[in-house]
Order: structure tokens, then C-alpha cells, then sequence
């Protein structure tokens, strides 16, 4: 049963940028001819598009009795307490409160977040930062798996 799922997708600015990318290609290949512009512009603008679209492709998922944060797992019964982040809670635990060897899933063009306290005593992780787009929702995913 999967209770939550959140795909950080990177926003639309991001791919206009990729396709300028490719005209910026285009235009250092004109020179050398239509065909090596052309094809600076398709090569360009691919390669541009698949590094976003890598990048923007990161998950989180609550399925069944673990949290799954892009290429981390981690069972609830290693977690404590989840809080939601506000905008300028967020920008704080990403920088002067961060912790190094926590644990973060951070996307700078998502303003909200979760902080995840990690209780395992094995794990040096102190907790997990999650940015996302519906930090109660994700919350309450939590809260409901650990009940």
C-alpha cells in the first residue's frame, strides 16, 4: 500500500534555459555551416533536457513501512519525529543549522520542507531534510504508517 508519493520535478524556467542552451550551441557552430548548426542546436538542447530531467526526477515515497527519498530507504521504525519546515525554517536547516552528516534531499526551487529525526542507534544520521511540495501531507503519511 503506498500512502504517499512526491516526484520533485525542476520547474519550467529550468526548461526554457535547456532549450537556450541548445540556440547557444547553434549559434557557436554557425560558422562552420547549417548542418553542424543544426545539429549544435538538436545536441544542445538533448543533452541540456536529459540533466534537467535527471535532476527533476528525484522521488519520495512513503510505501509500505518505509520512506523512500530518492535513492535512500529507510524504515518508520527507525524514525522519530517529523516537522514541517516553513520557507525561512527550511533555508535555515539547509545552511547554518545543517548538520553534515544529515541526511538531505534538497532541491533550492522548493521552498518547504520536512525535517525527519533519525533514532536508529547504528545510524550516525541525526535526521533527514526532505524538500517537498506538501510537507502535511507527507507528515501525516508518516504519522499514519508509524500508528
Amino acid at each position: 500500500m503506498q500512502s504517499y508519493e512526491e516526484r520533485l520535478t525542476a520547474p519550467r524556467s529550468w526548461w526554457v534555459i535547456a532549450g537556450l542552451i541548445g540556440v547557444a550551441c547553434a549559434l557557436m557552430l554557425l560558422p562552420l555551416g547549417t548542418l553542424p548548426m543544426l545539429g549544435g542546436l538538436i545536441g544542445g538542447a538533448a543533452l541540456a533536457a536529459v540533466a534537467v530531467s535527471s535532476y527533476g526526477s528525484v522521488r519520495i515515497r512513503v510505501v509500505g513501512d518505509a520512506l523512500i527519498a530518492g535513492d535512500a530507504r529507510i524504515p518508520v521504525s527507525a524514525l522519530g519525529e517529523a516537522r514541517v519546515l516553513d520557507p525561512e525554517e527550511a533555508v535555515a536547516w539547509r545552511t547554518h543549522k545543517a548538520d553534515t552528516r544529515a541526511f538531505m534531499l534538497l532541491r533550492s526551487y522548493v521552498r518547504t520542507a520536512v525535517r525527519v529525526e533519525i533514532t536508529d542507534p547504528q545510524d550516525p544520521t541525526p535526521y533527514a531534510y526532505l524538500s517537498t511540495r506538501e510537507p502535511e501531507r507527507l507528515v501525516a503519511a508518516l504519522a499514519a504508517v508509524r500508528a
